[in-house]
């Protein structure tokens, strides 16, 4: 059972909700989740609607089975301070790093340095243990970078690793990457029934396979309802003007005769028939390509009326259907 899920996505297809919504879904029966950021964009924040997170762990929601979700936005900058201080005891030292600008010079120049801290804060919070020996969190979900960098921010670790060969550096980098690379961890990438992010995800599946890392599932988010059977989308897609027009008229809209109340709304009815049919069959199309990676799929339904935080609710319980995740 996998206690690290690190959710990616491409741009526009709901990771952060989708992350906040797995972290409530894992929440169940007193289980503790800790939800993290790592892109500094408070995006978390804002879906379960409350003030901007802060470095520190925060109780954020309660699930209905009395789980707690906690949440932390990882930043880098803290994040070295505290390597600082746990690795080379610079605790003052590395506060008056900061004041003369070296730590946000060494997070933004130094080559994977970032990264290494907030996959390592993540790795760190999923072997943490209280004193009893018990895991402080069940599960640990990350809201990740996009699908496009996700790989290199999950195995820049080992390129530190590769560079530092022995030392604190070198230790810290292949303890995190003991965990990226272990069954504790999955990775999951979201998408919409649309063909850009679904080859995204295809190449990002490619990617993570091809790095060793741990692939989980794929979630489907913003799935949009079928309004007509399938029967009635190939009726549509073949532009069934008579069967429409039968239709109308047994509704009591008006007979089929020429320039009737039922004939003049024949065509804007068939036009947004055929524009349904081509959506479903891309939608279909789309569809079986996910299904082709043989990953456990899970889908989520698009909320009309937006993601507010008893939709996010929603959202988590139908993970918890369609689960394990």
């Amino acid at each position: 059972m996998s206690r690290l899920h690190v959710v990616s996505g491409k741009g526009g297809t709901g990771k952060t909700t989708v992350a906040a919504a797995l972290a409530l879904a894992l929440a169940t029966e007193g289980q503790r989740t800790l939800l993290v950021e790592v892109e500094g964009r408070q995006g978390i924040a804002q879906v379960f609607e409350t003030e901007a997170l802060p470095y520190e762990e925060r109780k954020i929601a309660v699930s209905p089975g009395g789980g707690e979700v906690h949440a932390l936005a990882i930043d880098a900058e803290r994040a070295l301070l505290d390597y600082l201080q746990m690795f080379y005891k610079l605790g003052g030292a590395g506060r008056a790093l900061k004041k003369l600008g070296a730590i946000d010079f060494a997070t933004t120049i130094a080559p994977g340095l970032r990264d290494v801290l907030l996959t390592g804060k993540a790795c760190e919070a999923v072997r943490r243990k209280d004193k009893s020996g018990r895991f402080v969190y069940d599960a640990v979900v990350m809201d990740a970078p996009p699908t496009g960098r996700i790989t290199r921010f999950l195995n820049v670790n080992d390129e530190v690793a590769g560079l530092a060969k022995i030392g604190p550096i070198h230790n810290q980098a292949q303890a995190v990457m003991r965990v990226l690379k272990s069954p504790e961890t999955a990775v999951h990438l979201v998408t919409l029934l649309e063909e850009m992010p679904v080859q995204e995800t295809v190449d990002g599946v490619a990617e993570l396979r091809a790095a060793g890392l741990p692939v989980g599932g794929v979630v489907i988010n913003m799935v949009r309802p079928t309004v007509l059977a399938p029967d009635e989308v190939d009726l549509a897609a073949n532009g069934a003007r008579a069967g429409i027009a039968a239709a109308l008229s047994s509704a009591g809209l008006g007979g089929a005769r020429r320039g009737g109340r039922a004939e003049r709304l024949i065509d804007p009815l068939l036009e947004q028939a055929r524009e349904h049919a081509e959506r479903v069959a891309l939608e279909r199309a789309e569809h079986t390509e996910i299904t082709g990676l043989g990953l456990p799929t899970y889908e989520l339904e698009l909320l009309a009326e937006g993601v507010d935080l008893a939709g996010l609710y929603r959202l988590a319980r139908e993970l918890r259907k369609q689960g394990p995740i």
